[in-house]
């Protein structure tokens, strides 16, 4: 007797069924021995759940940690910035001041030797003679300062007499100021004062010159002023 369509159909339906439902159920078996394992072994699904929660709380901690001690070092590098500043503020100050100081103690260390110098001496001098080096080798700028020392009844004039000793050549020579300042300054240096007075001079060595001594010659043309001479070695400084 032939089977009838409809009953084929039927029974490898009735198969395929059997097969996946065979299947999902090794599978299921499988995943239960591997969970039964962990079990046996001490893993606990909920306990690795919390464990990740609390890892996950942990994190978040530490991040939030992080940004604290981010902000921390951005407000002590500011701190550190802002004291680095002040710092510099009260160091200028202070060298300033110390400067003040030390201009004041010069100006008091003049006058007193003005009035009463150390040596008891009277009449005219050279109370200071600086030397320093202009843009080029050969050019120098003269500061001179005349006092009178303990006599200041009156004024004093007269001019002063400059001459520059050195070597050239070989050979020891001297140049007058007329020799030494730019062509167009004037070589004449009158003075009149009381107290005291203060020149600046250009001078422009010849080439091949050495510089030795300055000889300087204050001339007094007051009544009972003497006249004095004074030397003084070649010394500059930078400008």
């Amino acid at each position: 007797m032939a089977n009838r369509p409809g009953k084929r159909a039927h029974g490898a339906g009735q198969s395929s069924a059997l097969r996946i439902g065979v299947g999902i159920a090794v599978l299921l078996a499988v995943y239960l021995i591997f969970e039964l394992g962990r079990i046996q072994a001490g893993y606990s699904v909920i306990d690795a759940v919390d464990e990740r929660d609390e890892y996950e709380d942990r994190l978040q901690d530490l991040r939030e940690e992080t940004l604290a001690l981010k902000e921390q070092i951005r407000l002590l590098e500011t701190h550190r910035a802002i004291d680095r500043e002040a710092y510099g503020e009260v160091e200028a100050s202070l060298t300033g001041l110390q400067q003040k100081i030390q201009e004041q103690r010069d100006a008091i260390g003049f006058y007193r030797g003005i009035i009463s110098p150390d040596d008891g001496g009277r009449g005219l001098r050279v109370q200071e003679l600086k030397l320093t080096q202009g843009k080029n080798d050969r050019e120098y700028h003269l500061n001179l300062v005349l006092v009178q020392v303990m006599q200041h009844e009156r004024s004093v004039k007269g001019d002063v007499a400059f001459t520059l000793e050195g070597a050239q050549d070989g050979a020891m020579v001297t140049y007058t100021l007329e020799q030494l300042v730019p062509e167009d300054e004037d070589s004449d240096w009158p003075f009149s004062f009381r107290y005291f007075q203060n020149f600046d001079r250009q001078l422009i060595l010849p080439e091949g010159f050495a510089p030795e001594k300055v000889h300087i010659e204050v001339r007094s043309t007051t009544k009972s002023i003497a006249s004095v001479k004074q030397s003084f070695l070649w010394q500059t400084g930078q400008s």
